[in-house]
């Protein structure tokens, strides 16, 4: 157990305002005046109730109050779910960009040496769908994603930065958004020459221009949905891996998107990856391997949001509250792995090796502490900085034998690739004729 403290603050409000200061609160707008729902006191609800265990909305908030009151004794709090859910639906789209902005922040500044991975600040882009309750109002404002047997859902995409572990950015939509469209609203937060690695699902023609277009790099996998064209003759210095991505309806006035294909080949699958880095130098083979196998990280992610925290559903009836609970979901762990990662990296450790799991119970067992009055038991952060995976190797597989697993998705065959015929040849030196003059 780690030694009590001696700070008449709690080392968990500590913890917390290492990154969220009463200072920060300060600025933010403040809509209605009142002594009960301030801009702090909501953030610290919303994010206590979703590393609470109890599992209805009710119980969370009459636990969180509870703890709030030991925390905060001068705070006055009000006593209903339902006063707390309206304020936050007031402040939510304030807030949330603050957070996230500040977040980003702090990332950036403490992030040191694993800003970047293999020479880049690489970022994993990936999208999942999260159960909600099927309510009357769920059912109309929320609809379902076209798939039999499947109720009201949220759709998440995120850009999960691959240096520190850690979200970077997020879009909330019904279940039918599309992730290629919350990736291309997300692009203008992204730093400077960022490479975006992403699966089959985000090989449109529009977003790979337009994450061009922006700047960045991407490095993402394309399947046998996407045709591709050879020798077009549209750039120069165009080698044996030189593709393009042109639609038809596009060849009368808008340029292909000029890439590179590489083939990576793991044990008898061969994986087909586009990217707009050229240089061979400086996005080697290997180095693209290692990038895409790290993506997997997204998806470690959402296993950490649905079931290592246990938010595979939202608990909420209507759509604005069923998004803003997602908002507090995400926003949570981002803050739990932004306190674990400042105690991990200072005791010198890699931040991937960060244990979600680890870090829920130290948080859990902190609010407990709390509760107690008195005497602290537990110093938050020296918990944290011991919140890291196993470090011993599997001998087997961590999968159950007897668990009826759902069916293996069948990867992505190879793209269709032919030779660009006369017509797309004459139409693509048409285009480099208008561009040079």
């Amino acid at each position: 157990m780690a030694k009590p403290i001696s700070s008449n603050r709690h080392s968990l409000v500590k913890a917390i305002q290492k990154f969220f200061p009463s200072q920060f609160f300060a600025h933010l707008k403040v809509f209605k005046k009142t002594t009960l729902w301030t801009p702090q006191r909501i953030v610290f609800f919303g994010l206590l109730m979703m590393w609470d265990c109890e599992k209805t909305l009710g119980h969370r908030f009459a636990a969180v109050r509870d703890v709030l009151k030991s925390l905060f004794p001068k705070w006055k709090l009000g006593t209903e779910y339902q006063g707390w859910c309206d304020a936050q639906l007031t402040y939510i789209h304030a807030v949330q960009p603050a957070l996230a902005k500040r977040l980003r922040g702090q990332m950036q500044q403490g992030a040191g040496k694993y800003w970047l991975r293999e020479g880049r600040c690489a970022f994993a882009a990936d999208g999942s769908r999260v159960e909600c309750p099927h309510s009357a109002a769920n059912k109309e404002g929320l609809g379902c994603a076209g798939k039999k047997k499947t109720g009201p859902q949220l759709f998440l995409t995120t850009l999960w930065h691959m240096g520190t572990g850690l979200p970077w950015d997020y879009r909330i939509g019904p279940g039918t958004a599309s992730e290629r469209h919350h990736l291309r609203d997300m692009l203008s937060d992204l730093p400077a020459q960022s490479l975006v690695v992403a699966d089959a699902g985000f090989t449109g023609y529009d977003l790979l221009r337009a994450i061009s277009q922006a700047g960045h790099s991407f490095l993402v996998r394309v399947g046998s949905n996407v045709h591709l064209l050879e020798e077009l003759g549209y750039v120069e210095w165009q080698g044996p891996t030189t593709v393009y991505l042109w639609p038809e309806k596009h060849h009368a006035k808008q340029p292909p998107v000029v890439l590179r294909l590489l083939i990576i080949e793991r044990g008898k699958e061969k994986m087909h990856l586009v990217t707009n880095v050229f240089d061979e130098k400086a996005l080697t083979q290997e180095q693209a391997a290692i990038f895409y196998e790290m993506r997997w990280g997204v998806e470690i992610f959402y296993r950490s949001c649905k079931h290592t925290m246990d938010r595979r559903r939202m608990l909420s009836r209507t759509p604005e509250t069923c998004k803003a609970e997602l908002h507090w979901v995400v926003m949570s762990i981002w803050l739990l792995g932004a306190m674990s990662l400042s105690a991990i990296m200072k005791g010198g450790g890699d931040p991937l090796s960060w244990s979600v799991a680890l870090a829920r119970k130290h948080v859990r067992a902190a609010m407990r502490d709390a509760l107690r009055g008195g005497k602290q038991r537990i110093d938050v952060s020296a918990c944290l900085a011991g919140a890291v995976k196993d470090s011993y190797e599997r001998t087997g597989s961590k999968k159950a034998h007897d668990w009826p697993h759902k069916k293996k998705e069948k990867p992505p065959g190879a793209p269709k690739i032919r030779l660009a015929n006369s017509q797309e040849i004459k139409s693509a030196k048409r285009l480099l004729l208008k561009k040079a003059a």
